[in-house]
């Protein structure tokens, strides 16, 4: 069997949630895909599930000659290193991610497939979403909006991107090397960023992907000060060379809202060493905004003086 699609679902103690997100994935018509579930040190017994309960059988029933399915178990690393784990198997000419707790429509794959073809120039595409939070519908807020084209300078203050509604060449995944396994949150803003400074991204307009949220496991709900990881990768991208002039103005612009944003929670909280940090950075990005100094990336890098260790601590 030769994919076409490598559909990689990573889990971790999702077992309710997984075994419906798998049977989105088994009930896809219409294309030849590769089912990868990777196990991110699940304790709830999703192992043992996946192998001998009921998603083991909703699994055999669901296989079929075009459709294989992989299951690995890797000690828990996160999302990044699970979907990375999960990309690295992968033998699919496009890459489609799905979290445990999203849903497809039985045609997503086909349709967004089919426009990916039609669409070269795009080697990355979305498709719209339906939002489910607490079991009620939903509508995301216009800052949510997904568009086509330049989304750059859109998706720094908000992800524009969703993990679930992507479908991206492989060989666009392994050139910018997947996601950041360092960043325990907000890996894939990070990816969606480094990737969209770089590529125009495309968009199927059509509610192909339900997001359920609301859940008391989600990452937005136990990691706790999501910023700092946003900031992580803007500093990230003003210390490298891939921006143009316009987007790195445009990331120092965040960074410094983000920074100072951050930084005033940090205060609060009586964190003084953080908070100096934080407001540090924030203020030297004001200031090479002040000053409309033209830098090239090691230029950006030095007034901002950005060190690795401070990506790292951020």
């Amino acid at each position: 069997m030769n994919p076409q699609v490598s559909v990689v679902v990573p889990a971790y103690n999702r077992r309710r949630m997984l075994c419906d997100a798998i049977g989105s994935v088994l009930a896809q018509r219409g294309v030849a895909l590769e089912l990868i579930i990777v196990d991110d040190g699940s304790t709830d017994g999703t192992w043992e599930d996946l192998h001998h309960g009921q998603m083991a059988q909703n699994i055999a029933a669901g296989s079929c000659s075009d459709r294989g399915v992989l299951i690995e178990r890797t000690p828990h690393r996160g999302p990044a290193g699970a979907r990375n784990r999960g990309a690295a198997l992968a033998s699919g000419g496009y890459l489609a991610f799905l979290d445990s707790d999203d849903l497809w429509a039985a045609q997503k794959l086909e349709r967004q497939l089919a426009y990916m073809r039609a669409h070269p120039e795009f080697p990355l595409s979305q498709t719209q979403e339906h939002w489910i939070r607490n079991g009620c519908r939903v509508n995301p807020g216009l800052r949510h909006k997904k568009r086509a084209g330049d989304i750059f300078e859109a998706s720094l203050r908000t992800c524009l991107v969703s993990p679930s509604a992507v479908m991206m060449r492989t060989q666009l995944f392994h050139e910018m090397g997947g996601f950041d396994e360092a960043m325990a949150a907000c890996e894939d803003y990070d990816l969606w960023l480094r990737i969209s400074c770089r590529y125009r991204a495309g968009l199927l307009d059509e509610p192909l992907v339900t997001r359920r949220a609301g859940h008391p496991d989600q990452l937005s709900a136990t990691v706790p000060a999501l910023d700092r990881f946003r900031i992580r990768a803007l500093l990230k991208l003003l210390a490298g060379a891939e921006l143009s002039v316009r987007q790195r103005f445009a990331v120092a612009e965040i960074l410094a809202e983000k920074c100072a944003i951050h930084a005033n929670g940090l205060l609060r909280r009586g964190r003084q060493d953080e908070f100096d940090f934080y407001s540090s950075l924030g203020q030297r990005a004001r200031i090479m905004l002040d000053t409309r100094a033209d830098h090239d990336a090691g230029g950006w890098s030095a007034a901002l003086e950005i060190q690795p260790m401070d990506i790292a601590e951020a």
